[in-house]
């Protein structure tokens, strides 16, 4: 699939003569000694990344490590001292003034930290803004506003003014505002960093709840690992103007590519985060219902198992067959399982967390996808095993 968002190489200096400490990193000087010998500061340092559409993409990091500054390169609310960023395959860093302001009307949304709400405008009028900057009649942009409140969950509430809304349905109308021009692209920096704990877990599974129905691509700032995980399809993690890791929650938290990043995740619980799909074996040795007791039997000796999956031609899981029952077929000169397939066979699919599987009684556990297609299976040994590796 082609990136919806292109990042290659952009740094951004502030201070004058903003070239001179683009050199000078490419010769390895640190972010603290371009600052002290040339009072130079860097924002961001050589950045790159791509994110496909519908994708969820966290940038995390400490206060002053670059987040929102690369986010605001992207559209160019900040101006990229040197790299490109493309949207669509259109180089956004080479766009006039008014190809600009048309391309952040059209293709993003933006929502903030603070809600920056304007307080003698409605909910309904507030959720309307961007669509009047764009002037869209007003017949049209009202229908657009609540259609967009609806999404959120503050139909009902279009007439309120700010002051009557907690934090969460402020951030719910901010939100809202963005959705509304119904852009391709959602920038959230911070967004739920205001909140209280409870209204932010709220927004977290309103905003995922959101994403399974309009698909947007979306970048999401916070310095909260908990939050990353949760949200993240992908995870950039940035320490002093630098990209040190990028990749899925998994693989952030079990292959750490540095010390920083290591003592970022190291009071994370595995078991919440791990997934079936981590930690499932291939499923090596299956039978099909066409098949024999002694067949069924031959492929269980073969990799020394009591008990193997059924599945049908197209690997989708019909249920098991234990060793026992197959050699008292095979006594019996029966030629068909299916008198002793047992279907209520445990099962989950590969991104169910693995502290969901602790619940289980019966293993081994099938790990199915989408399809209801076999992927592999959990053993209950090879789950603690992962655990206490991983945790090592």
């Amino acid at each position: 699939m082609e990136p919806k968002i292109k990042v290659e190489n952009i740094s951004k200096i502030f201070g004058r003569d903003p070239e001179k400490a683009v050199q000078l990193l490419d010769q390895g000087w640190s972010k603290e000694k371009i600052m002290e010998e040339t009072r130079l500061a860097v924002g961001v340092n050589n950045a790159s990344f791509e994110i496909v559409q519908g994708e969820l993409l966290v940038i995390m990091g400490l206060s002053g490590s670059g987040k929102s500054t690369l986010l605001r390169c992207i559209n160019r609310l900040i101006e990229p001292t040197s790299g490109k960023v493309f949207v669509d395959g259109m180089d956004v860093t080479t766009l006039p003034g008014e190809d600009l302001r048309l391309l952040r009307m059209k293709k993003f949304g933006m929502v903030f930290q603070r809600f920056a709400l304007l307080p003698h405008r409605t909910v309904l009028q507030n959720t309307e803004f961007g669509l009047e900057i764009q002037k869209v009649d007003p017949a049209t942009r009202g229908k657009k506003a609540r259609e967009a409140l609806e999404l959120v969950g503050l139909a009902g509430w279009e007439d309120s003014y700010p002051e009557r809304l907690s934090g969460g349905m402020q951030q719910r109308v901010g939100l809202a505002r963005a959705l509304a021009v119904d852009p391709d692209i959602l920038l959230m920096d911070e967004a739920f960093s205001a909140l209280d704990p409870l209204i932010r877990r709220e927004m977290q599974d309103e905003l995922l709840a959101l994403q399974s129905r309009v698909k947007k691509t979306i970048i999401f700032i916070t310095h909260d690992l908990d939050e990353a995980l949760k949200l993240g399809d992908k995870i950039i993690i940035m320490k002093d103007g630098s990209i040190v890791q990028q990749g899925t929650p998994e693989e952030i938290l079990t292959n750490p590519a540095t010390e920083y990043v290591e003592k970022f995740v190291e009071d994370v619980d595995l078991s919440k985060v791990l997934t079936a799909g981590a930690v499932m074996h291939k499923a090596s040795s299956v039978t099909h219902p066409k098949d024999g007791p002694k067949t069924a039997l031959h492929k269980m000796k073969e990799v020394g198992i009591s008990s193997i999956l059924v599945v049908d031609s197209d690997r989708k899981l019909i249920g098991r067959v234990s060793a026992e029952d197959a050699s008292r077929l095979a006594r019996e000169n029966e030629k068909s399982l299916a008198a002793i397939i047992t279907e209520d066979v445990p099962s989950v699919h590969r991104d169910t967390g693995i502290n969901e599987l602790f619940a289980f009684e019966t293993f081994p556990v099938a790990v199915i996808d989408e399809s209801e297609q076999l992927c592999g299976l959990v053993i209950r040994g090879a789950l603690l095993a992962a655990l206490a590796e991983r945790r090592a």
